[in-house]
């Protein structure tokens, strides 16, 4: 059952209101007065009984007899007037029903009868469920509450036939009252052929060619059919009223304006309150960047009793066929850069629009598929017509950008879009369109150079030489080749005295010698940093690299200027050669920079060739970092201790852990083997975490058993400071073995001081706040910057063993030690010499005020457990070492 209010048709609520009228103005006299009419008679009997009786007084039976008569006349009256109520009654075309308040159905007219298929004496005293079974038990109660207000109320239910069918209908209610009693006259309108009208409406709307779409008074679709959604290209999924935005089109008029969307038919329509009929106008997608001419006409759509639309409907056809040839669609196609094309290949005929003729920019314009053809370079020529064979066997579309040059010689890049049409089987068609994207092309190719640029110094960046050497050694003519990987010396020392900018200025100068030095002999980029590479032929001239590599060492022999300062730097170049040093391009670099590092090792300022010796160093050196890798986790690595003792007393004041590292492949191996592998792969993190907590564990076993020693110092890497918070660590390794801050020192390479970062600064700042001695180690041998000491808060200073060794009898490393002992007592910081290997040595720097040191004199590094019994027991007196020991590589990182 289907009971809801509805909007009807005027006509017919005007039809079914009439019919109400009749009946209610009959109401009095209707059937429902029957049940007096036995009465009525019996009385009339009576009276006329006793009227005609002579016994009576003349007065009273002259006045029966007008009583009588009156009774008489009220009968036929009431006679008559049952007569035209159901003559009424039965005349409304109608279902007409008779209700009391409960629903039971008190008269039914013969129009009722024939719609239910049923006698009126299976209706009349029933229940309206009799009618409508799947009505609500309280379906009456609304329809009262609006028939107490003195209105009427209309409902669309489904009623039954005898026969069980269903059929729907809208019923119109209106209330009278009889006798005292609230009745209900309800008319029952078939919906059964307005259904299907209705049906039939819709499914040609669906079916026919033009497309359809209703909008609501504030613009918004509310739909569109199959041919709509067709016409302007919208999907499965796309939201029609998305798609059809001002910011997906641009529509213009006959004359190729732009119209606003206030001109438009259905704002026209539904602002005016009339038809906008056939009115042409081009609709432009911006991204598909195709044009279509539509022939629009739009209908406002008025509700019942309005007097303003509340809907437009607008039909679409589209006839950019018919506008082909037209010099206004030429006109509109020019404004959005797209000229139209069509190609007869029976007869070789081409048409080209005035706008395709422009883009072209050939004069008199081609009238052949070959003179088309003939605007394009080479290989876009066979491109295209290669399509186009395609296109008319396969029937595909093709879609391709295509580069040419006008009759002025002015290059151009063209689009060209289009399909073959098949519906002429004597001569085959094809037919598009052409767009100009010189500009976007353009865009593309200054965008593309940017992205393979380096914006700093204009060579290629590392990516873009990276796909140039794959390309190259992948192309069996270019595959002979050699690469020079160029490292500048000593630039990190210009960039952390002048600064970045003065670091940039510097690069964009070397780029420039490099490139002066090479020529158009090779391909040149920057691979990073302070890092070029250089890719030059070999095939023709296997002598090219190493003569390039000459001539840029040659172009760094001049000193650099920047703010006023000379600075020499100079250049370390690694060269490797395909196929022989590799294949692949990682392979290929990767040796170049190994040659790099080997030339650096020797000397800086020097070329070096890949070998197989450094391959097989190389390889050495992937064996190493990948057992060094697993290292800690396997336990290989042991901490040795030297003491650090007062050198007029020989009292042990600390001692510094030395780290050692026994692997079952490599053996023993020195610090100075693979602590720089460690720090380049950043294992050193790893594994100066573990030294720390050995140290700080070692020294709290050796306080509990008595020995006492005032702290440890550990060296630090700056990979330490960059990779991980330093703080942090240090703290939780006093906290675990119990130790006050002042029991740790730290030491420091000098490369850890020109990492001027705030993090550092900082890292430094919480440090010194737990009471840890901060020390610089082999002082000397680096940067030596005064400023990093002035600004940072270091305690103190280690003198380097390649000064102490030349000491008491070199005259240079007599003045060093001389200057850093100064630099350290006018600063308050604390001195330490290592590497004290004679009693000379000793005696030379406490004569200098070097309070403390270390050496072979006194020990070399110690087990812990040999450390404690040595000490414990009290240090035997010092015995000189034989230099030949080796170096006491006390450096853990």
């Amino acid at each position: 059952m289907n009971m809801r209010p509805h909007t009807t048709d005027p006509s017919s609520s005007r039809d079914a209101l009439s019919a109400l009228n009749v009946v209610n103005a009959l109401g009095a006299f209707s059937h429902l007065d029957a049940t007096d009419a036995a009465d009525t008679a019996g009385t009339l009997a009576a009276l006329e009984r006793i009227a005609d009786d002579p016994s009576q007084p003349a007065a009273n039976r002259l006045l029966l007899q007008q009583a009588c008569e009156a009774l008489r006349a009220n009968r036929d009256a009431a006679e008559a007037a049952h007569l035209r109520y159901r003559a009424l009654f039965d005349a409304v075309p109608d279902p007409v029903s008779i209700l009391d308040e409960t629903g039971r159905v008190l008269d039914l007219n013969k129009a009722g009868m024939a719609a239910y298929q049923r006698p009126r004496e299976q209706i009349v005293g029933q229940s309206i469920h009799a009618l409508n079974p799947e009505l609500p038990h309280d379906h009456l109660k609304p329809i009262l509450d609006t028939l107490s207000r003195g209105e009427t109320c209309v409902m669309e239910v489904t009623n039954m036939r005898s026969d069980g069918s269903r059929f729907p209908v809208e019923v119109h209610f209106a209330g009278f009252v009889h006798e005292g009693r609230n009745c209900i006259v309800a008319v029952a309108r078939d919906l059964t052929g307005r259904r299907q009208a209705e049906l039939r409406y819709r499914e040609l709307i669906e079916t026919i060619d033009s497309g359809v779409i209703v909008q609501q008074a504030d613009g918004r679709v509310i739909h569109a059919n199959v041919a709509a959604l067709r016409i302007f290209g919208i999907g499965e999924g796309q939201h029609v009223d998305e798609e059809l935005q001002p910011q997906h089109w641009m529509i213009v008029d006959e004359h190729g304006r732009e119209l606003p969307p206030a001109q438009l038919p259905p704002q026209r329509a539904m602002r005016w309150g009339r038809i906008i009929e056939s009115t042409v106008l081009g609709y432009f997608h911006r991204q598909r960047r195709q044009l279509i001419w539509l022939s629009v006409t739009s209908v406002p759509q008025y509700p019942a009793g309005a007097d303003h639309p509340e809907q437009v409907l607008t039909l679409f056809s589209d006839v950019t066929e018919l506008k082909r040839d037209s010099a206004l669609f030429d006109r509109a196609q020019s404004l959005a850069h797209i000229g139209g094309w069509e190609w007869d290949t029976g007869r070789d005929r081409l048409y080209l629009t005035d706008e395709a003729q422009r883009i072209l920019g050939r004069y008199p314009a081609p009238d052949t598929m070959e003179g088309m053809l003939d605007c394009l370079r080479d290989a876009d020529r066979e491109t295209l017509r290669d399509g186009f064979e395609r296109a008319i066997a396969t029937g595909r579309a093709i879609d391709l950008e295509l580069q040419g040059a006008r009759g002025s010689g002015q290059p151009f890049w063209v689009r060209v879009i289009g399909e073959a049409e098949s519906s002429d089987p004597v001569s085959s068609r094809l037919t598009g369109t052409l767009q100009e994207v010189t500009e976007r092309k353009q865009t593309e190719e200054t965008l593309r150079v940017q992205a393979r640029t380096d914006p700093l110094t204009g060579l290629l960046n590392r990516d873009a030489v990276l796909l140039e050497l794959d390309a190259r050694l992948q192309d069996a003519v270019q595959a002979e080749l050699a690469v020079l990987y160029i490292d500048l010396d000593r630039f990190k020392i210009v960039n952390d005295v002048l600064g970045h900018a003065a670091g940039d200025r510097l690069l964009a100068t070397a780029a420039r010698r490099i490139r002066q030095a090479v020529g158009t002999e090779g391909l040149i980029a920057r691979f990073g940093g302070d890092e070029f590479l250089v890719i030059c032929s070999t095939g023709d001239d296997p002598g090219c690299p190493q003569r390039l590599a000459t001539a840029i060492l040659q172009v760094f022999g001049d000193s650099f200027r920047l703010d006023g300062e000379e600075f020499s730097i100079t250049a370390s170049i690694g060269i490797a050669q395909a196929p022989a040093d590799g294949v692949r391009s990682q392979q290929l670099i990767q040796s170049a920079d190994v040659a790099m590092y080997d030339s650096k090792r020797r000397g800086r300022n020097g070329l070096q060739a890949f070998t197989h010796q450094l391959a097989e160093q190389q390889l050495h050196r992937l064996q190493m970092e990948t057992h060094l890798r697993r290292a800690v986790q396997n336990d290989e690595f042991r901490l040795v201790y030297q003491p650090q003792v007062a050198l007029a007393s020989g009292r042990l004041v600390a001692a510094e852990s030395l780290i050692r590292w026994r692997n079952q492949s490599l053996g023993e191996m020195r610090p100075d083997r693979f602590i720089d592998h460690a720090e380049s792969t950043g294992d050193i993190v790893g594994i100066g975490t573990w030294v720390l907590n050995e140290s700080c564990r070692q020294l709290r076993r050796w306080r509990d058993d008595g020995l006492a020693i005032e702290r440890i110092a550990v060296n630090v890497s700056y990979r330490q400071f960059l990779g991980q918070d330093l703080a942090s660590n240090v703290r939780r390794a006093l906290a675990e073995s119990g130790l006050p801050g002042s029991s740790l020192e730290l030491e420091f390479t000098e490369r850890v001081l020109i990492e001027d970062e705030p993090d550092t600064l900082r890292t430094f700042a919480e440090l010194r706040a737990l009471g840890v001695t901060l020390s610089i180690d082999d002082f000397g041998e680096g940067y030596s910057a005064l400023n990093y000491l002035r600004r940072l808060p270091i305690h103190g200073l280690k003198l380097s063993q390649l000064f102490v060794q030349g000491v008491p009898d070199n005259h240079s490393d007599i003045a060093v030690c001389q200057a850093i002992t100064g630099i350290a007592t006018s600063l308050g910081l604390g001195l330490v010499a290592e590497g004290i290997e004679t009693e000379a040595q000793r005696e030379f720097l406490m004569k200098l005020g070097v309070p403390i040191g270390q050496g072979y004199l006194f020990a070399s590094g110690l087990p812990g457990d040999e450390f404690l019994e040595r000490y414990l027991a009290g240090a035997p007196a010092p015995t000189p070492r034989p230099t030949s020991a080796g170096p006491a590589a006390h450096h853990p990182s």
